[in-house]
């Protein structure tokens, strides 16, 4: 094995995507040592989002003085100014869910500070704006994001406002003009890996508000917000985009980034594959290794098996995939090109015992995988 591409998901709360890249390093030159090991962590475009692709491409992580949290106070945040002048921004920064620990309410929170990142981000000279939409504490439909780079919202006063979650039903007015300069020529792509519509029974609101604190009155109070706010979009700017796979995102965010600032909404694994150049990459790999926590039929819905899969087989290069569990509904993952799935639960026990043993059973069900591989070599030869 000459060449060996490394491109997993974290195992949720027990592994991270780069310490899986710097255990597959280590294995990969005991068994191999002329091998040439390309790492790439990834992210789903939540928190962790910038560190991922800094360590995939290299680049500068700016830190940015006085950004608004979810409720506007003061804060330091960061986003990855890449090579390439791709500018990277996890709306986790400045408008996550640990921001607003111990005081959740999406009805208030504002994606404000997200849009000053991106702001940042343009006066740096970016050519293009990568935007993570995982982990919100918002339903703001990115209205503050919007405000923060020149969208101006107005009630049926002339009043120029801020909208939240609670007042989206107040605009009466919308102006993208000074935000679609600032953009003009800076191709502006969300990721997003969930296909929930704007609003409705499986919208933002139902689905994902009662994580960042709703109760029951308020989801019901967020989804008409989002529905007066697709009336909004529909009436103002001729936009129709609740039915968007992904409009739901962030709550609302996906609608928003492509009504408000002319957005493309992608698979995140899709934007990370075309970023890092994993097609490239795949021209003279002998084996793809890649991974996530559990695998089962949606990990071929967006995710990253999936993504990584389709491209890899595209190529005629192997897939193994080193999970932590392995679904009885995973098996299509075959079809999208996975070569072989391997669990790392080598003792067979439950979940909430086994995450502690991820690293070390990791590294033997790695070791077992490139013992087969050079078994396999010696038979060919």
């Amino acid at each position: 094995m000459k060449k060996c591409i490394v491109i997993s998901d974290s195992f949720k709360g027990s592994l991270p995507s780069r310490d899986i890249c710097a255990l597959a390093r280590e294995r990969i030159a005991h068994f191999f040592p002329h091998c040439t090991v390309a790492a790439l962590p990834v992210a789903d475009g939540g928190e962790g989002t910038v560190d991922c692709f800094l360590d995939a491409c290299g680049g500068e992580r700016v830190l940015v003085s006085g950004v608004q949290d979810p409720y506007g106070a003061p804060l330091e945040a960061a986003y990855a100014l890449l090579p390439d002048g791709t500018a990277v921004v996890e709306m986790a920064a400045a408008a996550g869910l640990p921001l607003v620990a111990g005081r959740k309410d999406p009805r208030l929170t504002t994606t404000y500070g997200v849009g000053q990142l991106i702001a940042h981000a343009l006066s740096r000279g970016a050519k293009r704006v990568v935007l993570g939409l995982g982990g919100s504490a918002t339903n703001d439909g990115g209205c503050g994001c919007a405000a923060a780079l020149g969208v101006r919202f107005t009630d049926a006063g002339g009043k120029p406002f801020v909208p939240v979650g609670a007042t989206l039903e107040r605009i009466a007015h919308i102006d993208v003009s000074a935000a679609r300069e600032k953009l003009r020529g800076v191709p502006l792509t969300a990721m997003c890996d969930i296909t929930n519509p704007m609003h409705g029974p499986n919208g933002a609101a139902h689905i994902f508000a009662p994580q960042k604190g709703a109760d029951a009155a308020a989801v019901a109070l967020l989804d008409r917000q989002l529905r007066a706010l697709d009336s909004a979009f529909s009436r103002e700017l001729g936009a129709s985009v609740a039915a968007l796979p992904g409009a739901g995102a962030a709550g609302g965010f996906g609608a928003g980034c492509v009504a408000l600032l002319g957005a493309e909404l992608r698979s995140g694994i899709e934007v990370v594959l075309d970023v890092v150049g994993f097609d490239a990459l795949l021209a003279d790999a002998d084996l793809v290794l890649t991974g996530e926590g559990r695998i089962d039929a949606q990990s071929t819905q967006g995710k990253v098996v999936g993504g990584v899969a389709r491209r890899a087989r595209a190529r005629g290069v192997p897939v193994f995939a080193l999970v932590g569990d392995v679904a009885d509904d995973a098996y299509g993952a075959y079809d999208a090109g996975v070569s072989a799935m391997l669990s790392i639960n080598r003792l067979a026990i439950p979940r909430a015992e086994a995450k502690a043993r991820s690293r070390i059973d990791y590294a033997h069900t790695l070791d077992d995988l490139l013992r087969c591989i050079c078994a396999a070599e010696q038979f060919r030869h």
